[in-house]
């Protein structure tokens, strides 16, 4: 079980370094476009795009009015990221090095979305990042 995405397992992390494209624009990483995707305002989508820390542009996404469907649209909008950051075959090797292990993004700031945080949670993220492994490994050793 990999319970945290920290050290050698921070390339899980929505906060690794990566080019992502969002609506026919570049991000610096998943956590860059994610929180520009909250808005349908493009200049506040580029406020995100310019941010260069991800802790940093997290904070700005918790000021953001959020678009009227967020809650429907959240979770596919993180899925189709977390696809397209695994595009790069590096960071698609290193996911495929984990095998089989579980994937739990486990925090300390108290997120049971998309994470679990003090045993309790749905871990979303690790979710997906575990659907995303097996189709890569499906498309790679057909």
């Amino acid at each position: 079980m990999i319970d945290n995405f920290w050290g050698p397992n921070r390339f899980l992390s929505n906060f690794y370094p990566c080019v992502v494209e969002f609506e026919d624009s570049l991000y610096s990483s998943v956590e860059h476009a994610f929180q520009a995707a909250k808005s349908l305002d493009p200049l506040v989508r580029l406020q995100a795009r310019k941010i260069v820390l991800p802790g940093n542009v997290k904070k700005f996404g918790r000021t953001i009015d959020l678009r009227p469907d967020w809650e429907e649209v959240q979770f596919w909008i993180m899925r189709s990221l977390v696809y397209k950051k695994f595009e790069d075959d590096e960071l698609a090797e290193k996911l495929l090095a984990t095998g089989d292990e579980e994937l739990i993004e486990g925090n300390t700031w108290g997120d049971t979305y998309w994470g679990v945080y003090n045993g309790k949670g749905q871990n979303n993220l690790g979710k997906i990042l575990m659907e995303v492994r097996a189709t890569t490994r499906e498309d790679w050793f057909k």
